[in-house]
């Protein structure tokens, strides 16, 4: 069998994205309330878990502790879209949880972008 978990997250963070067109509403500085979600699967470890959530938790804190309250352009060496939000998250996450399958970055109530392994 294959179980897959999920916790989710939050932060407030800044960017634009100066590469659009004059005129985009996007290329000026404005904020989001994002929220990420990261999944993991695989088979049930001896405790009963594919991951602990405590697990999830402690390897989200500096990227939580990073991005909130911030200009994520002055941070990110690579264009702030959500996509490229989700792979750097994906990337950093990967190394201390290797069951990662998935993360989901929520810019709005209704946009989702989803980085799969």
């Amino acid at each position: 069998m294959k179980f897959t978990v999920s916790k989710r997250f939050s932060f407030e963070a800044a960017h634009s994205l100066p590469f659009l067109p004059a005129g985009h509403k996007c290329r000026n500085v404005h904020g989001h309330s994002y929220v990420v979600e990261i999944h993991c699967s695989g088979p049930l470890d001896a405790r009963g878990f594919v991951v602990d959530y405590a697990e999830i938790s402690a390897a989200m804190r500096p990227l939580l502790d990073r991005f909130d309250h911030q200009n994520l352009n002055e941070i990110l060496t690579v264009p702030t879209t959500a996509e490229n939000i989700g792979r750097v998250i994906f990337e950093e996450l990967a190394v201390v949880l290797p069951s990662l399958c998935r993360v989901d970055v929520r810019e709005t109530a209704r946009c989702c972008a989803r980085i799969e392994r």
